[in-house]
């Protein structure tokens, strides 16, 4: 895109505004690259091989929008991300490379800046804890992580109603796990009315909610949950903080790391009303990884990305997706991303020759190169880019010097992080987890009345057997008394049917020590061993 007589924002030069300042293109990229503020919510796509430069154009673009006042949330797989919240240095080895490059693409005002930082960490290790509950998670998404059967994601669809209907608080996964065990102890009402509910099925959820709590995945659940508004700060100076969600050691867990960012995604689209078409977007959100969100997905869940995608623009957040080929992005989502970043794409084997042939036609065509040459050629920290220009049109295909960061590259120290974390706007509000009374401790307390109610209908029956045995006692030496139990026996016999001496055996036997064992085997077992 040109903006020659245009203004164009960009962090450290004042004459450039209204767009984030790219780099360099044209001969001698001498022409300034930007990606409009105003259609920054067409979503993106930066893609390209290993080593390439992805990592250090999504810094940039993260500092570029933080300074135009944007908020912007996006993942540190790598762990380098942190240096956002640190200046560059003149000390650094690649200070004149940098000044360099800034000099050649006409970045004329380049300094070094940090930038307003909030660190998260679903293991609450290296950044505030960020969590959400079961219920806001549902059932589509936590079938998704769990990877779950179809029949698997029915029998929990059921237990997300169930627990609607009966009052009972999804917070937690302990809550999900003694949902499911009341679920299976109902199962042959619950078979009547919603289908089959196998024992198995149960299990097999069970096992896999072990699996997700060994991973780590039970700190995702609970209270206090992550509030929007929490993501979508600016700082005093008017500029966007910046959320980094550390995900080196998260990436161990692929699927949670995935689940969880969708589930963010979805709940931005859930909760943020409507603006239309904004002047610069409420918050950019960058998905690192894409493929991961793809990978074996179901239908259902690609079509709820689609839906995401088309419809969230209009709320005022603009999603850009970091993958390393944009085969890795499905067809009817890719056509969606408007603004691009194509790094290198390496061709060693036919089938690499194929989609590197395919990024190519996605892109508008520059009689000055081919676009198919230039991606396969394009060296670390250049870039094929197209941007979108007034009424949305896709631009011209130019091949870009990406600008050098401001911040500092490379991840800042521990001591560095913790005064960050320590300085925060949200510091204290989600590290103390909060345990609210929720299905667990209801189910737990129906445990516990019914155990209660069992002894004392034994402890009542034990009362009266005492006093039949007593008055018999009284009774035997009654001239009249054998008389009464021949005639007892007697009435007995006739008016009591096999259905009859049946329930009083049954109520019997649960009335008993047997019983109350079996009572508290089925209803308090699982509560008590917590």
């Amino acid at each position: 895109m040109y903006f020659q007589g245009d203004r164009i924002f960009c962090t450290g030069d004042k004459g450039l505004e209204n767009a984030v300042f790219v780099g360099g293109g044209g001969e001698e990229y001498g022409v300034k690259q930007g990606l409009a503020l105003n259609y920054a919510n067409r979503h993106g796509l930066v893609a390209g091989a290993t080593g390439t430069g992805k990592t250090v154009t999504l810094q940039i673009l993260a500092e570029g929008f933080s300074a135009a006042g944007v908020p912007v949330f996006l993942s540190d797989v790598k762990g380098d991300l942190s240096g956002l919240a640190k200046p560059g240095s003149a000390s650094f080895k690649l200070h004149e490379a940098f000044t360099s490059r800034a000099a050649k693409i006409g970045f004329d005002d380049y300094t070094y800046e940090g930038f307003p930082v909030t660190f998260w960490d679903l293991l609450g290790r290296q950044g505030h804890p960020v969590r959400t509950t079961v219920a806001e998670m549902g059932p589509l998404l936590l079938s998704r992580l769990l990877e779950l059967s179809e029949a698997q994601e029915g029998i929990l669809n059921i237990a997300f109603r169930l627990a609607d209907e009966e009052g009972l608080p999804l917070l937690d996964l302990k809550d999900l796990q003694a949902l499911l065990v009341w679920v299976g102890e109902n199962r042959d009402q619950l078979s009547l009315r919603y289908g089959n509910v196998s024992v198995q099925s149960i299990g097999a959820i069970q096992r896999r909610l072990l699996v997700l709590e060994n991973q780590g995945g039970a700190q995702l659940f609970g209270e206090p949950a992550l509030e929007l508004s929490d993501i979508m700060l600016t700082d005093k100076a008017g500029r966007g903080r910046i959320n980094i969600l550390v995900a080196d050691q998260l990436m161990g867990s692929p699927r949670l790391y995935a689940t969880f960012l969708l589930w963010l995604l979805s709940e931005l689209f859930e909760e943020l009303p409507e603006v239309g078409d904004p002047d610069k977007p409420k918050l950019v959100f960058f998905f690192d990884e894409a493929h991961l969100l793809f990978e074996d997905a179901p239908k259902a869940l690609i079509d709820k990305v689609e839906q995401v995608a088309r419809l969230i623009r209009s709320k005022g957040v603009g999603v850009y997706f970091i993958t390393q080929n944009p085969a890795d992005v499905p067809e009817d989502i890719l056509g969606q991303l408007g603004n691009r970043v194509q790094h290198a794409l390496r061709a060693f084997t036919a089938k690499d020759r194929k989609e590197l042939k395919h990024a190519a036609e996605t892109y508008r065509d520059n009689p000055r190169f081919s676009i198919e040459d230039a991606i396969r050629e394009v060296g670390v920290g250049e870039a094929v880019t197209s941007m979108l220009e007034k009424k949305g049109v896709p631009g011209m295909a130019e091949r870009t010097l990406i600008r050098p960061p401001s911040s500092q590259l490379g991840p800042i120290e521990p001591g560095e992080r913790a005064a960050q974390i320590n300085a925060s706007p949200v510091a204290g509000k989600y590290e103390e987890l909060i345990d609210k009374r929720s299905a667990y401790e209801i189910l737990a307390k129906r445990a516990a009345d019914a155990a209660k109610e069992a002894e004392e209908a034994e402890a009542r029956a034990e009362e009266e057997e005492e006093r039949a045995r007593e008055f018999k006692q009284a009774r035997r030496y009654s001239r009249d008394d054998d008389d009464d139990r021949r005639s007892s026996r007697s009435r007995s016999g006739r008016g009591d049917s096999f259905g009859e001496k049946l329930t009083k055996n049954v109520m019997k036997e649960l009335t008993g020590t047997t019983g109350r064992r079996i009572v508290r085997g089925i209803l308090g077992g699982l509560f008590r061993g917590r």
